[in-house]
């Protein structure tokens, strides 16, 4: 009984470093990005696709509770590193460990696999793992961390679109961009709440990138027209709780931009005519909520 219980707990802390919670929005990002080159969400491969990234995911934010570990301790001493639940070393080996696993099996799905691009999985998978890292080392107090951190779901983008297409499509660079301006003006927001307040909105305008050019498309293609309408509801629902800056408003804003990536891939997604698809990734963006609400997401 004793040692079931280690093992309930070792699964907890687990999750809690991973922030699993989010994992649908990484999904939904490799979707759009081998739908928008021109893959086949059919294909096996998207199966080995999501496996690589959601390690990649999950190793980074280990890495990101690793390197904050001191930090932790003055302003989120319940973290399971400075609570004591685990070792930082330990973290730190899981994080690189999974980091590497995720390479490799990108190297196999470019080498192995039917179909297969060849190196170009596994470097894209490389470029992926060295901004995670950068990001996770210096992201407290670098002017840039918040651009750092939106390549590196730029390169989620790109390396699933690269395990079906090389060199990937035009759709996919427009969509990696989108997706870059979001989350720089999500990451901006996620490095003040600890403080309780924004200091300055600018960084926000990043935001509206997305918005704007989800309107653009809706005009062209009005089947976009609900998905865009959600998508920029939702932007602005966060908005609200900065706006209104009540305790804990902050953290909330973060993780429901966070839940919002999914309903922008939803709207690149139903942009190529996946409109099935692009239900699909709203479903994942309800899902984000829902295991938000067990497992922290900021």
């Amino acid at each position: 009984m004793g040692s079931r219980s280690v093992d309930l707990m070792n699964l907890e802390i687990a999750l809690k470093l991973g922030r699993v919670s989010n994992l649908p929005t990484v999904w939904t990002n490799a979707a759009a990005g081998i739908v928008l080159t021109g893959g086949v969400i059919a294909d096996f491969r998207i199966l080995y696709v999501i496996i690589a990234l959601s390690l990649s995911y999950i190793g980074g934010m280990f890495l990101n509770d690793a390197y904050d570990a001191e930090i932790d301790a003055i302003e989120r001493p319940e973290r399971p590193i400075p609570s004591g639940q685990i070792s930082q070393s330990t973290v730190f080996r899981w994080a690189f460990a999974m980091l590497a696993a995720s390479i490799v099996i990108l190297l196999g799905i470019g080498m192995l696999l039917p179909d297969g691009t060849g190196v170009w999985p596994a470097l894209s998978g490389i470029c992926l793992a060295t901004r995670i890292v950068i990001y996770n080392r210096n992201h407290k107090n670098n002017p840039i961390s918040p651009f750092i951190m939106g390549l590196c779901r730029v390169f989620v983008y790109l390396t699933a679109a690269v395990c079906f297409i090389v060199p990937p499509t035009m759709p996919v660079f427009i969509g990696a961009g989108l997706l870059l301006a979001y989350l720089i003006g999500l990451t901006y927001i996620a490095k003040q709440e600890n403080l309780g307040k924004v200091e300055n909105l600018w960084p926000l305008l990043f935001l509206g990138a997305p918005i704007i050019y989800g309107g653009y498309l809706a005009l062209a293609q009005i089947t976009l027209a609900p998905f865009w309408l959600l998508f920029t509801a939702w932007v602005f629902v966060a908005l609200y709780f900065l706006k209104r800056r009540g305790p804990g408003d902050i953290p909330r804003a973060v993780v429901s931009l966070i839940a919002g990536m999914c309903l922008l891939d939803a709207i690149l997604i139903a942009s190529v005519g996946q409109i099935e698809l692009a239900i699909i990734a709203i479903c994942g963006f309800a899902l984000t909520l829902f295991l938000q609400k067990f497992v922290s997401g900021t």
